[in-house]
């Protein structure tokens, strides 16, 4: 019995050592090595050299000063072991499990469509606004949903309107080498942007 199970434990802890360590240490030192940026949860830093977010995660901005994200379904626990909702909480990746015809779900589409199309009654939403991504926090929106926020960010911060559309637009990221992905908008780095215009 012994000499049967020898070569199996054996080989149990040689795969272990290749695959449970090697492996992953080569891994994590080539990309160290490679791409440290990414690698480091592509963290961007404030002005004093602290991290205030990452680019892959996105934020809560509800305030009319800043670009808002897509929205979240991602919640949290509250002191009594309550779910709530807690937008854009890392530690919590979901998407919504409503279906289409889910009557909650077109309630709120409904009603975030609604309060949109008053802040800016001559553009149609773009439809990224009001839906969530699978993630539930998503960093990115779409240039035309960045573009519908112009008005309200210029008018709370006392900007021109065209002022704050050429920071948007300076901001597009476009397709991976040209093919890869849409363009999008990174909100958290549109708002640093944003910052440095003042207002």
């Amino acid at each position: 019995m012994a000499k049967e199970l020898r070569p199996a434990i054996l080989l149990l802890l040689l795969l272990t050592l290749i695959l449970g360590v090697a492996y992953p240490l080569g891994m994590t030192g080539l990309a160290q090595l490679l791409f440290p940026y990414q690698a480091n949860g592509s963290l961007i830093l404030g002005k004093n050299g602290t991290v205030i977010g990452s680019e892959l995660i996105g934020q809560n901005f509800a305030s009319e000063k800043y670009f808002h994200g897509r929205p979240s379904v991602t919640t949290g626990t509250d002191a009594q072991g309550n779910s709530v909702a807690e937008p854009y909480n890392a530690a919590n990746s979901l998407g919504s499990q409503l279906g289409p015809t889910a009557k909650a779900l077109i309630d709120r589409v409904t009603a975030d469509s609604a309060t949109l199309k008053a802040e800016n009654p001559s553009t149609p939403v773009p439809v990224d606004l009001v839906t969530t991504s699978a993630s539930g926090f998503d960093p990115d929106i779409t240039p035309a949903a960045a573009l519908f926020q112009v008005p309200r960010v210029a008018k709370a911060r006392g900007l021109s309107e065209d002022r704050v559309r050429q920071l948007v637009q300076d901001n597009i990221e476009g397709r991976f080498l040209g093919l890869v992905g849409e363009p999008h908008v990174n909100v958290l780095k549109l708002n640093m942007a944003l910052d440095g215009l003042g207002g």
